[in-house]
């Protein structure tokens, strides 16, 4: 009876210790809760945490992430976290690299990914660019900040619109995807496509697809138009290098270059080809194809050399030659080695070392005493019967 009594007693106490204990470690949960301002609520299904920081490191213990957010709802495996109103920093390599800022989103703990929509604004700590954008996806393995739906950025190089950006810390590129708008602030244009790489510490982009690149003034009015089948801009050295299929159209003087690759200086104000070029003059109706050119914008002259052609369109007045320089003001042609000239109205064919004249006005007058296979010879044939019919 005594020995009952005596262990009926001690289960009492063990019982007691227990219930102290666990009131004792509930009441320290409940205070470390408070102080992060976090309350807690169990289901069966997910837990809900408010005014909660949520934190991610890699396999080094390096952090990826560090979001704070209002409300957070875990799933029951505790994989993903449903967030509202979060905003943070993502890390690269265990450094800043992005500051963020959404309406709502999950956080995928074991998948190292978050995704966040509504009024998106992603912040470049590197370089102060801020994306703008509806939906935003950060996978720090593959080092992309994806930000979708009417997306907008600004950067003290350029700003930007597009269906989509993709931005790499590591190579500090930025992939533009989806009616891209991009407009550099010096040297003042806006170039559009429908695939843009900016290479933001080179100062480059670059399209391996259409792009078309205009030149504007202080009043916004386009001056100038490039365009090609694939393109890159130096916004460093104020180049445009354009390929395939390739244009140039400046208003003044008002000339169309046209070749497969193009080299536009628009510091220099020059259009250089290596390649066959064509240069058409939409006022006088000229046009002059050569193996390669250059046109000098601020002088309005054009310099072409190998197989030149130069046609006059009203009059068809024509001119071959191994070099040609291209008075665009005045229209004045210079021309040497193996000099050609031709006419319709009236028939003439002049040949020679040099020529001088207008093709517009047919007051070509062919020279010798140059160098060329005529030796300094000049030779005028005349067609008889064409002239005595006028």
């Amino acid at each position: 009876m005594e020995m009952s009594k005596f262990l009926t007693l001690k289960f009492l106490l063990m019982f007691l210790l227990l219930g102290v204990g666990a009131c004792s470690s509930e009441g320290h949960t409940r205070k470390k809760l408070e102080k992060d301002s976090a309350a807690i609520q169990s289901s069966e299904t997910n837990l809900t945490f408010n005014n909660i920081t949520l934190e991610q490191t890699d396999a080094q213990g390096r952090p990826l992430w560090k979001v704070k957010t209002k409300q957070a709802i875990y799933s029951k495996d505790k994989k993903t976290a449903q967030v509202q109103s979060p905003f943070g920093d993502l890390f690269q390599d265990g450094k800043l690299v992005y500051q963020i800022t959404a309406q709502q989103g999950e956080v995928y703990e074991e998948g190292n990914k978050i995704i966040l929509r509504g009024q998106i604004v992603a912040v470049d700590t590197q370089d102060g660019a801020v994306l703008r954008g509806n939906e935003m996806e950060w996978r720090p393995k593959e080092d992309v900040l994806i930000v979708r739906n009417q997306v907008n950025g600004t950067h003290k190089q350029m700003q930007v619109a597009a269906q989509e950006a993709r931005s790499f810390s590591r190579a500090r590129r930025m992939e533009l995807v989806g009616q891209v708008v991009a407009t550099a602030k010096e040297p003042p244009l806006h170039l559009k496509g429908e695939y843009l790489v900016w290479q933001m510490e080179q100062q480059k982009v670059i399209s391996d697809r259409f792009i078309q690149i205009d030149r504007y003034d202080k009043k916004n009015t386009i001056t100038d138009r490039a365009l090609g089948q694939q393109g890159e801009v130096d916004l460093k050295a104020k180049t445009a290098t354009l390929k395939q299929n390739a244009q140039v159209i400046v208003s003044n003087p008002p000339v169309q270059v046209s070749s497969n690759l193009m080299v536009w200086n628009l510091n220099a104000e020059t259009i250089t080809s290596d390649q066959p070029v064509q240069m058409f003059h939409s006022e006088h109706q000229m046009t002059v194809n050569a193996m390669k050119g250059r046109l000098d914008l601020k002088p309005k002259i054009a310099y072409l050399n190998g197989s030149v052609q130069g046609v006059e369109m009203r009059r068809q007045s024509k001119l071959f030659a191994d070099q040609m320089t291209w008075f665009l003001p005045t229209q004045v042609v210079e021309a040497t080695g193996n000099v050609n000239y031709q006419q319709v109205n009236p028939p003439m064919n002049l040949t020679g070392p040099k020529a001088v004249g207008k093709l517009q006005d047919q007051t070509v007058a062919v020279s010798g005493g140059g160098s060329g296979n005529n030796d300094g010879q000049v030779s005028i044939e005349i067609i008889p019967e064409q002239l005595k019919k006028r």
